[in-house]
């Protein structure tokens, strides 16, 4: 099975590790040449030829040179060695758990006359790799007589396999069907040959230790003495990263292409149809991270089958797009995650990696950290973020000092959407009130954490106005306590319409299912393996509805109904907005960061999340997706209305069954231009009562 261009891509590679370790082998040669000419001049002293003073100094100068080159020489070899590579967080999946799986790898393997892969596991991401984990800290101790069945060789004395560890992108198990995922596994799989080669492993293992060396010289928290070598030991490591840097990354390309070579012989032609799915998978794993997992995340609650999620978002956007039509017509087929003896378990371990790498979230369940199911979803993510959501806007109002609307009951104390839309759409004040400039921060300035995501249920203006308006709302700690303080600006005018849903909020943000879907997006860096073609799950800015929960602000301390009045020309709608900035930077300060404990994981979990799904959004946006918020609260208590779960937008407003598509451009008009009549307009047909109660939390 070794074909020419097998050959020379191996041989490419081969020669560029050959490169690497030349520049290990020079790196040594100048560690040694001090204590080298050292013990030349040492030797000539003792043999009377070297004699004189000028001979004597240069013994002793020379000697101690060599001495501290020799010691720093080898403390760099010391940390480089011991130091423990970067591994990729994954889910082990164990022979036990998935035997069909390792079935299929192992007769892979087979037909491309490869050594079989040594475990399998999986990763939350569209992509697959090799990764070689043969550093003694990767690896459990081994267990007596226990027989490696997907390699065929017992338990040996060694830590860790020899072979590289396969990952494969969960979702395309669930997703792809058997055939699919093995067409698409060929070339990873492939690659263990030429890794297996000796001057690749070995030059491999040293751009991993010079690696994981830099990374030893960032560590936080050292005593200045240790902080001055680890130092040391960086500088040097990373001027030999720079000088392999080429005949690495070339070596890199010559395994890949002779891995793809090799796999040109196994299922060819379904490999070109897999691919399709592989960017259709990506699709929709996207939107679900970001539409419909990240306001769970953001409350507290983290969805147990995101993969099982995968496939509903795209049989529903098969359903909705006619590019993807032909892709339902193979749901009756084996799914590729049937290899799974359990698939439900790993699925809930794949979900919680997930919350953990692209929202930060704990490593284990607790009390404020707990699963929901999909059944769940809607009462106990989409109500509930609507609450808190709109309990915020009206905690704002108070410190505000905004009036209630006329006709209010006096005894009623709980908070209407009439108090929003009256404030919204009435002039600017002209006495004393809180000021965006009073707040500590302000929407510019909003930490990239606080601001990620909005309420996922709305579409955009300018791309779907067919969509629903479904604003999440953020989990807030504290109920708004309405009062009626008199403040120099009343809320006399005439209700406005309420701004657009979250994912309105962002101009030109949303795109059709077809376009997320066949929008290319960012490559992940390059693995030392060859990788399917399918790219990670990049963090996409879309327009799905900002989270409230998320949107940066300043101390909320701040908001006092006294300050220092605002221009006459200001509008009422930005002074709310950075008034719901502040707020949600303060209650983001408040919230606990878990962290696992000191070496709990073989991955740094100090900068979690590792993937941001979102940048911050703007204050006019946080304002957007609250009152849009305020609107689904007041529809579910006035009219009947309920929330729901759309797979493609998240979070949604259900109206007699079916989703509020046209709530969003209303709420913009409130918002962007103070114009309350399409919103009123709307509530009127809907049946909602603006001047009715609201339950909030």
């Amino acid at each position: 099975m070794t074909g020419i261009g097998v050959e020379a891509g191996a041989q490419a590679a081969r020669s560029r590790a050959l490169g690497v370790l030349r520049i290990r082998s020079r790196a040594l040669a100048v560690a040694l040449l001090p204590a080298a000419v050292a013990v030349v001049l040492l030797a000539g002293g003792s043999t009377s030829h070297l004699l004189g003073g000028f001979w004597d100094t240069a013994r002793l100068v020379m000697s101690v040179l060599g001495a501290v080159v020799l010691l720093a020489a080898g403390a760099v070899a010391l940390v480089v060695a011991r130091a423990r590579p970067a591994v990729s967080p994954t889910v082990a999946i164990a022979e036990e758990s998935a035997p069909d799986l390792y079935r299929m790898v192992r007769d892979l393997a087979d037909r491309l006359d490869v050594p079989a892969p040594s475990a399998i596991a999986l990763t939350p991401d569209c992509d697959s790799w090799l990764e070689d984990r043969t550093h003694p800290a990767h690896g459990p101790p081994p267990q007596e007589g226990r027989e490696d069945e997907i390699t065929g060789v017992r338990g040996s004395h060694r830590r860790v396999p020899a072979a590289p560890v396969l990952v494969i992108g969960s979702p395309f198990l669930w997703w792809m069907r058997v055939g699919e995922l093995r067409a698409v596994l060929a070339p990873v799989v492939a690659g263990t040959g030429p890794s297996a080669h000796p001057d690749i492993a070995a030059a491999r293992r040293f751009v991993r230790g010079l690696d994981a060396a830099v990374a030893v010289g960032s560590v936080p928290g050292r005593c200045p003495l240790t902080r001055v070598v680890c130092a040391g030991v960086a500088w040097v490591a990373r001027l030999l990263l720079r000088s392999c840097r080429e005949h690495a990354t070339q070596m890199e390309r010559g395994v890949a292409a002779a891995a793809a070579e090799r796999a040109q012989a196994v299922d060819y032609g379904l490999r070109i149809v897999a691919q399709e799915q592989v960017g259709l998978a990506y699709a929709g794993w996207d939107r679900l991270l970001t539409r419909v997992a990240l306001p769970a995340w953001r409350m507290g609650r983290w969805p147990s089958r995101l993969d099982a999620g995968v496939v509903a978002a795209l049989t529903e956007l098969s359903r909705r797009d006619r590019l993807a039509e032909g892709f339902a017509s193979r749901l009756g087929e084996r799914p590729a995650c049937d290899l799974l003896e359990e698939p439900g378990s790993i699925d809930e371990a794949a979900s919680l990696l997930a919350a953990r790498l692209f929202h930060g979230g704990p490593a284990e369940t607790g009390p404020d950290w707990s699963p929901v199911d999909w059944q769940e979803y809607p009462e106990e993510v989409v109500d509930r973020k609507w609450r808190l959501d709109a309990a915020r806007l009206h905690r704002v109002l108070d410190a505000q000092g905004v009036r209630r609307p006329p006709g209010t009951p006096p005894e009623s104390d709980a908070p209407t959407l009439s108090r929003v839309l009256s404030h919204l759409s009435s002039s600017p004040p002209t006495g004393p009130t809180v000021r965006p400039g009073s707040l500590s921060g302000s929407a510019d300035s909003m930490p990239r954490s606080a601001a990620t995501d909005g309420p996922a249920g709305t579409a955009s203006p300018s791309a779907e106005a067919d969509r629903p308006a479904d604003p999440a709302a953020r989990p807030t700690t504290a109920h708004p306590t309405p009062t009626d303080p008199p403040a120099e600006a009343s809320a006399t005018a005439d209700p406005v319409p309420a701004p657009p849903s979250d994912d309105m909020a962002t101009d030109g943000a949303r795109t059709s299912a077809a376009d997320r879907d066949a929008a290319p997006h960012e490559p992940t860096p390059p693995h030392a393996s060859a990788t399917t073609d399918c790219t990670p799950a990049s963090p996409h800015p879309s327009a799905d509805a900002p989270d409230p929960l998320d949107a940066p602000t300043t101390a909320a301390g701040e908001l006092t109904p006294h300050a220092s009045p605002p221009p006459h020309d200001e509008p009422l709608a930005e002074i709310l907005a950075a008034a719901l900035t502040a707020e949600l930077v303060r209650e983001e300060a408040a919230a606990p960061t878990a962290r696992t404990a000191p070496d709990a994981t073989a991955w740094d979990d100090t900068a979690l999340p590792l993937f941001p799904l979102q940048p911050p959004r703007s204050a006019r946006e946080l304002l957007t997706d609250h009152v849009t918020a305020m609107i689904c609260c007041a529809a579910i208590d006035t009219a009947g209305a309920t929330p729901g779960l759309d797979w493609l937008d998240g979070p949604s407003l259900l109206i007699n069954g079916e989703r509020a598509a046209d709530l969003a451009p209303r709420v913009l008009s409130l918002v962007e231009d103070g114009d309350p009549g399409p919103l009123r307009a709307w509530l009127v047909k809907s049946g909602i009562r603006p001047e009715k109660p609201v339950r909030l939390v």
